[in-house]
């Protein structure tokens, strides 16, 4: 089946996010666009994945468990998961190995952890935009021994990605897709790592506000099924040089 979907979303919970960014706003926000699965994937956690699942079933979405890690390098990679218990593992993986550096919201932002009626539940105190102790070389493996899947963020951009990070790709890395913010940047990034000539890239809308999601140009996959374990399947399988954006946006902004 042909899923419309954006799996790089942040909510209220990453520091970044707006406060309008909460888990039924955005499943509301994804229904108005036409999408049909979408990603929540915070900076280093999964806190609110649940919450998101159960807005997102409200209007007929798959939600698929995700987080947006930062590696060693401060390079971000997107993990995706199957389910949410592999979600909450993940997370306390990855949180173990988060510095115990204190939020500062006056200058970061806030981190609220809501609960499925768009009620704040808890405040975040960690800082979650810190990178983490764990290595691009081995964050792919990590994500896959949860049953995920691990795509690098962003790679066009010139701060938080693997290539502007490292300035290289590395099949060593393991990864079978990645992300590009500009979809006219992908030909370029070919040219100079041809590694990437074999693999799949989706592009985002990395939204940290309403208008930012509503703004995007959803990209397309086929999936055999309507859940995260399939989408995953999916963009592991589907190597292709053919971009998944199909037309502009149809959403209110």
């Amino acid at each position: 089946m042909l899923l419309t979907l954006d799996i790089h979303i942040h909510s209220c919970l990453s520091p970044c996010g707006s406060p309008d960014m909460t888990p039924r706003n955005i499943a509301a926000m994804a229904a108005l666009c036409g999408l049909t699965a979408f990603a929540v994937s915070d900076h280093n956690t999964c806190r609110q994945c649940p919450p998101v699942m159960a807005a997102a079933a409200e209007h007929g979405l798959l939600a698929i468990p995700a987080m947006e890690l930062t590696t060693s390098e401060e390079a971000h990679v997107l993990c995706l998961l199957p389910d949410l218990g592999a979600a909450a593992a993940f997370s306390d993986y990855v949180y173990e190995r988060l510095p115990d550096i204190a939020n500062r919201p006056e200058i970061f932002g806030e981190q609220t952890v809501m609960d499925r009626h768009d009620r704040p539940a808890a405040e975040e105190r960690r800082l979650l935009l810190s990178a983490t102790s764990i290595s691009v070389y081995g964050v792919s493996e990590l994500a896959e021994s949860f049953g995920g899947m691990a795509i690098p963020a962003h790679i066009d951009r010139p701060s938080f990605s693997v290539l502007s990070n490292l300035g290289l790709w590395d099949a060593a890395w393991g990864f079978k897709a990645f992300e590009a913010g500009d979809p006219e940047s992908v030909p370029g990034l070919r040219a100079r790592f041809p590694e990437l000539a074999a693999l799949r890239y989706v592009s985002n809308s990395d939204a940290h506000t309403l208008e930012g999601l509503g703004a995007a140009r959803p990209g397309t996959l086929e999936a055999e099924r309507p859940d995260a374990r399939a989408v995953i399947d999916a963009l592991k399988r589907g190597q292709t040089r053919k971009p998944n954006i199909q037309g502009g946006s149809t959403c209110p902004t």
